[in-house]
């Protein structure tokens, strides 16, 4: 496998929150890849048009199928190479049933689970996480059958586009409000987490596809920065040359916010466990995995200025970026 490098990439999940980003990257990539194809279900087939066909104008080859049916995944894995499956939470069920698939192909070599975001392994905490539990199936289905593929995880840490903004409801858990210039900071503010843009995951994935050796086998933590709420707090000020209203939560006061919300099954349950996780030096390391991708340099990802300037403009909601 030195030889190795990837050329036909397929992709499932390519139209979601993060999958958007991955996508478009890869087709922007330079050099290019000899092919990008994207599995997309009928549904988004039909709702995404727009998307789609600017996508096949850059490149894009697109297979509609069921993530769920065997024939279809087996189908669209021949001839490729290589894998990303950039499913969101409600796909991360399917993961292991696409890993072995990939697995048992005839072209499938390597394969990049999703796990752009928080690091389920980071400490002796980490296994007990309720929002870690199918990522964690997944890599224990790695571990105990994986014999042919190589693998790589992209632990990419919170994405700071979404992380500025308050979850509606759920303010006390952190962010920030432009409008009505309230931040919102757990803990004293101080405590560092390592951020990924949203543009940047795409970036460090391409990355590691243009650098197969260094990535087979690994668990690779990126970051585009690591700052302080305070910090992000300082940059929105210089930005918007206004004052804003701190209101702190000590994280004593999470856990049983987050407690009563896992009891009742409301779905924001995830983000306040992951605020928790984060504020708790979650995404921090002795040393990160840039240089290995060749992305150590100033200037080579996003800045918090950048970062802060698309929070203020709610860019991560937009799509005529893509």
């Amino acid at each position: 496998m030195s030889s190795f490098s990837a050329k036909k990439i397929l992709i499932f999940g390519g139209t979601g929150t993060i999958g958007k980003y991955i996508t478009t990257s890869l087709l922007r990539a330079k050099p290019a890849f000899d092919q990008v194809i994207l599995f997309t279900s009928p549904n988004g087939a039909a709702t995404k048009k727009d998307l789609l066909s600017k996508w096949e104008k850059d490149g894009l080859s697109i297979i509609v199928g069921n993530l769920e049916s065997e024939a279809d995944v087996r189908a669209a894995y021949q001839g490729v190479d290589t894998v990303i499956s950039a499913v969101g939470r409600g796909g991360l069920q399917h993961q292991v049933d696409l890993v072995r698939w990939a697995e048992e192909s005839d072209s499938v070599q390597w394969f990049l689970p999703s796990e752009f975001g928080t690091d389920i392994e980071h400490n002796d905490k980490s296994p007990n996480e309720k929002t870690h539990q199918l990522k964690l199936k997944t890599r224990k289905y790695i571990k105990e059958h994986i014999k042919r593929l190589n693998i790589t995880y992209v632990v990419t840490g919170p994405y700071f586009d979404m992380w500025v903004h308050t979850v509606p409801g759920l303010e006390l858990a952190g962010g920030f409000n432009p409008e009505t210039k309230e931040a919102y900071l757990l803990g004293d503010g101080e405590g560092k987490v390592g951020f990924c843009t949203m543009w940047d995951v795409g970036k460090f994935v391409v990355a590691a596809l243009q650098h197969p050796q260094q990535s087979f086998g690994k668990a690779l933590k990126v970051q585009s920065f690591i700052v302080s709420p305070k910090e992000v707090l300082a940059e929105y000020k210089k930005q918007t040359g206004a004052k804003w209203t701190v209101k702190t939560t000590p994280l004593t006061e999470v856990a049983p916010l987050e407690a009563d919300l896992w009891e009742k099954g409301n779905p924001k349950a995830t983000s306040v466990t992951l605020r928790r996780i984060w504020a708790e030096g979650g995404t921090l390391y002795e040393k990160n995995d840039n240089e290995l991708l060749g992305l150590g340099e100033p200037g080579d990802l996003d800045s918090l200025e950048v970062g802060v300037k698309r929070g203020l403009e709610n860019a991560w909601l937009k799509t005529d970026t893509f």
